[in-house]
């Protein structure tokens, strides 16, 4: 599988994910700078945290107007997997690819520190390789992650079993406010995901966890 990584003005997590993807069997890597308009010969996307254009407005605002971004939309509206982590979550929200909306932490603070994430669906490209209720350990780095959304938009994602991680009751609990304890969503289709915490920070023991590893081994089609 060849896999773009998006690299925008302030991202910061894009040698992160590269480094975990390039380790994986079945999967090739490159960066793909937000000037480029050509995804073609990729086969999935991946936008990676940090800080898009310093986030000036709101988090992903700016990133969405990104060249780039006209080929993300279009490859995921074709069933293209796109993953979005922590910015890049905030970015597909931002561009219209995932309901709802990541607002101020309900501390007001920027948050860094591991949390406890409980699997809720296995049914997508991402999660193939774990177990409904599964915990897994990851952490999470953001100003604006508390998940919030409409009562219809929420039955609708809740109903469709499109809530994919919600925050455990350990190590704390839900840190940021955010509705329903959600940590990550899908589309409707099934092949964007959208997720706070950070896989690829949790995907080599010296770091602590790898639990992220199953996400990427699951995008791959590895077992």
């Amino acid at each position: 599988m060849k896999i773009a990584v998006i690299v925008f003005p302030g991202s910061n997590c894009d040698h992160d994910a590269y480094s975990v993807l390039k380790g994986i069997r079945r999967m090739e890597v490159n960066f793909v700078w937000h000037k480029a308009t050509d995804l073609n010969r990729y086969e999935a996307i991946l936008i990676p945290g940090g800080f898009s254009y310093g986030d000036y407005l709101r988090a992903g605002s700016i990133a969405k107007f990104s060249p780039i971004m006209t080929s993300v939309i279009d490859k995921a509206k074709r069933g293209y997997p796109v993953l979005g982590i922590c910015n890049g979550f905030q970015v597909l929200v931002e561009s219209g690819l995932l309901p709802g909306a990541l607002i101020t932490n309900r501390n007001l603070k920027f948050l860094s520190r591991p949390v406890s994430l409980v699997t809720r669906t296995t049914d997508s490209v991402f999660t193939r390789n774990l177990n409904k209720g599964e915990k897994l350990v990851m952490p999470i780095a953001h100003r604006q992650g508390n998940f919030t959304a409409d009562e219809e938009t929420l039955k609708e994602i809740r109903d469709d079993d499109r809530i994919v991680f919600t925050y455990g009751s350990e190590l704390g609990g839900n840190p940021n406010g955010s509705v329903l304890n959600i940590a990550g969503i899908l589309n409707k289709e099934r092949n964007v995901l959208g997720m706070m915490p950070h896989p690829e920070r949790a995907a080599d023991p010296l770091l602590g966890s790898t639990d992220g590893l199953k996400i990427f081994e699951s995008l791959a089609g590895n077992s």
